[in-house]
């Protein structure tokens, strides 16, 4: 980390997020606004909006960037780093494009972007440079001064994203009854994606054969479960595996799904299993169906013993890998050496998106990268 904590260029930092509604009537709205364009029928978005119905219409991922944002603005103010923290979501108000406007009148002119998906991919990463990009153009359109955006690099190998995830899979191992501890699996989990878009994610020379997405996730993976067997002495055998799908049947997406993946496992004699979400920042809607609800309803069935481990949401180790990460960029900007902080084989992700990076099928305007039309 800068010894210096000092922020400049930058005069505030963008919490960026995907947004989910806090209410039943909020439920079709959102879901209308996360899949525009794509002609789906508002009956079919009623069907999928079942998910959220059974949590009272509302999503934990707005209340958990609140939470976040707090360990963001203690942490900052604990260390002496004086940068404002403000918030935006893609989907869901607070809108990215209010959010700009706030900060524009505000008199930000310098701004990082904190994303909140550690990896990359299209949907994790080019699409919300796209979403700022429309933004921007947006304040442009209103006769308003964008401000230059940068984003903060994928954080999905950080220390402070790391390390709570280590400890969690080690209380859920700990969790599980003592007879089958020792046998446990680890299921480390992540949003499936097309294995198209797989394939095409990260810089041009990571593409093919899953690309960065799932290199980083094996990545993490291999971290988590190395420190559980230093730390246990037990030699839990793993896998990465998906969750979340949502597209057409005949699309070949990333597999195994999770549930699939317990049943192969129950049916090998496997005593029990620890499912780890490290493709997540918080505990949000997919979280909280597909695994607490969908695969431990699974798990029940059938008889198998299952835990599932927390994610790192406003961990405080998280915030100070923001904070890290902040004066990482600004010393960079400054012309300063760095070494970047990082685990596991792959080292520090790129500070800039190349161009080429997480294509799109249509290609669109994308901010903070090398192909940025407000640079």
């Amino acid at each position: 980390m800068p010894d210096v904590l000092d922020a400049t260029p930058y005069d505030a930092l963008l919490l960026l997020s995907f947004g989910g509604p806090e209410g039943p009537d909020d439920v079709v709205p959102f879901l209308e606004n996360v899949t525009r364009g794509r002609g789906i029928p508002k009956e079919r978005l009623k069907e999928v909006g079942q998910h959220y119905f059974l949590f009272g219409g509302v999503s934990p991922i707005n209340d958990q960037n609140r939470a976040l944002l707090d360990a963001l603005r203690k942490d900052f103010a604990d260390h002496g780093l004086d940068l404002p923290v403000y918030w935006g979501n893609r989907n869901w108000a607070p809108y990215l494009t209010d959010t700009l406007r706030e900060m524009v009148a505000d008199g930000r002119r310098r701004v990082l972007v904190l994303a909140t998906s550690a990896y990359a991919s299209y949907s994790g990463c080019r699409q919300y440079r796209e979403d700022l990009a429309g933004a921007l153009a947006a304040l442009e359109a209103e006769g308003l001064e964008p401000p230059k955006i940068d984003k903060l690099r994928h954080y999905f190998n950080h220390p402070g994203f790391v390390e709570p995830m280590i400890e969690g899979v080690l209380k859920s191992l700990a969790e599980l009854p003592e007879d089958v501890r020792a046998g446990a699996h680890l299921a480390f989990t992540t949003h499936s994606i097309p294995t198209a878009a797989a394939d095409t994610s990260g810089p041009a020379e990571d593409h093919g054969d899953g690309g960065a997405y799932v290199k980083q996730h094996l990545d993490v993976a291999k971290l988590i479960a190395d420190a559980v067997r230093e730390e246990t002495g037990i030699e839990h055998p793993w896998q990465l595996v998906y969750q979340s799908r949502s597209g057409a049947p005949h699309i070949p997406w990333l597999e195994p799904d999770i549930c699939d993946h317990l049943e192969e496992l129950h049916g090998a004699g496997v005593p029990a299993v620890v499912m780890a979400p490290i493709g997540f920042v918080s505990d949000h809607m997919e979280v909280l169906y597909d695994l607490d609800t969908e695969a431990t309803a699974k798990a029940e069935e059938l008889g198998l013993p299952v835990r599932r481990s927390a994610t790192v949401g406003a961990d405080p180790r998280f915030a100070a890998a923001i904070r890290d990460l902040v004066l990482e960029r600004a010393a960079t900007e400054n012309g300063l050496q760095v070494t970047p902080c990082a685990l596991g084989a792959l080292g520090a992700s790129h500070g800039l998106c190349p161009v080429g990076c997480c294509p799109a099928r249509a290609p669109k305007p994308a901010a903070a990268g090398a192909d940025s039309p407000y640079a």
